[in-house]
């Protein structure tokens, strides 16, 4: 099909290093606790709301002053919040913010200069949507769950590269079988968030291969 043979990366498939995600709690200190335990990796993504995000972050950098850090707020923040928080996080050295406000409700984005990447996710599920984000944010987070598959994954990731996006691979969770294809696309990404079977009990056999935060690519017994 000259359609993947065009889109899929003509390189050497190589090691990626891979977010590893902090997931919300109650309390602040919690989560700076959680990342003083997942120091070691090189990239952490934190999943933040309205409440404090300021006080999470700070107390996050403490805990872990040398990771790349990125933020998810699956849509939980008002445009004033985020214009009053991002040149904070742009202070502590947050590489950039995933999906601040709601899907449909980030109008205002267009004409607005962040201190900091916006990265959309639930505002770019496909490539039909992908005009309208780029006028809003700076990057996009693709994942196979949205795009419904390996294809239209790489079309969205050269879409965007071609309109000079920058790029994450995200996951929804799975084991090392929903992670593999992603590791396709994440040749092609800027940030890769493929830790699903790590926050998982049980992964299948044979898996991914994760250390401190550098997933190999997948042997040919598990896919392709």
């Amino acid at each position: 099909m000259p359609f993947l043979e065009a889109t899929v990366p003509a390189i050497e498939p190589r090691p990626l290093k891979t977010a590893y995600t902090i997931g919300l709690e109650t309390e602040p200190e919690a989560m700076a606790e959680k990342t003083r335990l997942a120091a070691h990796y090189p990239v952490l993504k934190i999943k933040l709301n309205a409440d404090r995000p300021v006080e999470r972050m700070l107390l996050i950098r403490e805990a872990s002053p040398r990771a790349e850090l990125v933020v998810d707020v699956n849509e939980g923040w008002s445009f004033d919040q985020l214009k009053d928080v991002a040149p904070e996080f742009a202070k502590l050295g947050v590489k950039m913010i995933e999906q601040p406000l709601p899907r449909g409700s980030d109008a205002a984005l267009e004409g607005y200069t962040p201190p900091l990447p916006l990265c959309a996710d639930e505002s770019c599920l496909h490539t039909g949507e992908l005009e309208e984000a780029k006028r809003r944010y700076q990057m996009i987070n693709v994942k196979l769950d949205k795009t419904g598959g390996l294809t239209e994954a790489l079309a969205l990731a050269n879409a965007a590269r071609a309109a000079e996006l920058g790029l994450m691979f995200g996951n929804m969770m799975g084991t090392s079988l929903a992670m593999a294809p992603s590791f396709v696309v994440g040749q092609l990404c800027d940030f890769v968030d493929l830790d699903g079977p790590l926050l998982l009990a049980h992964d299948r056999g044979p898996c991914m291969k994760y250390r401190d935060g550098i997933v190999s690519p997948p042997v040919p017994e598990l896919w392709g």
